[in-house]
């Protein structure tokens, strides 16, 4: 099998946020997409190793904030390669709340969903939401996940569904 077929699947670049009581925890995600316009619903596809996916289940909302190709690559780097669990993400990310969920202010885009339902794999949980607002933050072209490979440069993290050794 020629697991570089995988690469030329469409994927963007996005920060899944939600909160963990009074606290705030997000992760890179590089799968998502909108399911239906009527209600608008999308999907998100998270790690189970990763806190926030835990924190998504119990909280049940969650926001989507579209990563553009002019983002801070730092933004990539602290909500990609660190957990939530053991470091405040947001400590040196700006950010704003709405609706009592965090927004990456060098975000192209927000959704905000309700959670109601999600589908376990064996690695990953797939997030079915409600969107029950969104808006659009600045004009940037929104980031692809071939994108941040090709031009940045930028590399998987373990937990990612495109990781290749």
């Amino acid at each position: 099998m020629d697991k570089l077929a995988l690469t030329k699947l469409s994927y963007g670049m996005y920060v899944v946020c939600t909160k963990n009581g009074d606290n705030f925890c997000g992760c890179i995600a590089n799968s998502a997409m909108q399911i239906t316009s009527e209600p608008a619903t999308i999907a998100v596809s998270i790690n189970h190793n990763n806190y926030t996916n835990q924190c998504i289940k119990s909280n049940r909302e969650f926001s989507l904030c579209v990563l553009g190709e002019n983002v801070n690559p730092l933004i990539i780097g602290t909500f990609g390669f660190r957990s939530s669990k053991d470091y405040d993400k947001f400590a040196n990310t700006k950010f704003f709340v709405k609706d009592s969920l965090p927004i990456c202010e060098d975000s192209c885009a927000y959704i905000l969903c309700k959670l109601i339902d999600f589908v376990e794999t064996s690695t990953h949980t797939i997030f079915v939401g409600e969107v029950f607002d969104s808006e659009i933050i600045k004009n940037d072209t929104p980031m692809t996940y071939s994108y941040y490979h090709n031009v940045i440069k930028g590399k998987s993290p373990k937990n990612a569904p495109t990781y290749m050794e």
